[in-house]
Parts: C-alpha cells; sequence; structure tokens
C-alpha cells in the first residue's frame, strides 16, 4: 500500500477529518491533504509522530510483512543466507545473521536503548539517512519487535 493510501486508510479508521488530523499533527490541512493525495510525503519524524499519535506501528508504512524483517534490528531479511541460526543450525525463521547466531542474540546484555545507540550509524548508512533520522526511526520500530517485546515482559 502506497503512504498516501496508509495515511488516509489511518485517518479513516480513527474517524478523522483532514483538519484533525492536522490539528492533532501540527501541520496544516494542506499538508494532509498533499500526503493522501501523493503529491509529498512526511518525512521520517513525522511518520513516526503518525504512529505514536494513533498507536500505530511503523510496518504499516511498509508493504512487507513483519516476517521480511529481523525481529531484532528490523533489517530485511529475504535471503535465506541472512538468516541467523538456531541452536541446532537450524535457519532462524526471525533474526538475521548479524543478531542471532547459534540460538543465542550477539548482543547480549544490553537494552533497547543501547542497542540503538550501537547500531544508529550502520542503520543511517544503510537507508541513507541521518544518524538522528534512524536513532528516530529505531525507537519506533524497535518496540514491535519480538526481542524488544519479550524483553519488555520480563
Amino acid at each position: 500500500m502506497a503512504m498516501s493510501d496508509t495515511i488516509s486508510s489511518i485517518r479513516t479508521e480513527k474517524g478523522l477529518t483532514q483538519e484533525q488530523m492536522a490539528h492533532d499533527l501540527y501541520v496544516t490541512r494542506q499538508a494532509v491533504s498533499r500526503w493522501e493525495t501523493g503529491e509529498t510525503q512526511p518525512g521520517i519524524d513525522m511518520v513516526k509522530l503518525i504512529c505514536t499519535t494513533y498507536g500505530v506501528p511503523l510496518e504499516r508504512f511498509f508493504d512487507m510483512p513483519m516476517e521480511y524483517y529481523c525481529q531484532c534490528c528490523s533489517m530485511p531479511i529475504p535471503d535465506p543466507a541472512l538468516h541467523g541460526t538456531e541452536a541446532d543450525g537450524s535457519s532462524s525463521e526471525s533474526y538475521c545473521k548479524y543478531c542471532y547466531q547459534q540460538g543465542d542474540f550477539t548482543a547480549k546484555g544490553v537494552d533497547m536503548d543501547e542497542f540503538i545507540e550501537a547500531t544508529a550509524q550502520l542503520e543511517a548508512d544503510a537507508m541513507g539517512i541521518s544518524r538522528e533520522e534512524a536513532v528516530s526511526l529505531m525507537a519506533t520500530l524497535l518496540p514491535h519487535l519480538k526481542r524488544w517485546r519479550e524483553a519488555e515482559q520480563q
């Protein structure tokens, strides 16, 4: 689904007018209209605000299912060679080879904030965005991933 359709869909699901959404997001109604027509797209920080304001996971803005992403770092893992390994040597369905090897996480004893700080520059370089934008993006996306949801429950 295109970003314009996603934004329109979120607004409609929440029963909001463009004016109400604009008010919630501190933008003009025209900005919301331009997003919904595809004339412009909101930046990463605005997408993050949309997600947090309306309780929508960031993944909704992407066309790929959650299974497509490493459930630790959010890296796309479409190629089986990028998957990590379980303790028995089998391929992990949930994690990439950089985050998970032999049934355990490679970054042990870190919380989500420490993980973001340690990996934000890699994310920024891979996506062609600033480090600050990468931190913002990861802070929105990672809480929805399996590793960090499970860590929060413990």
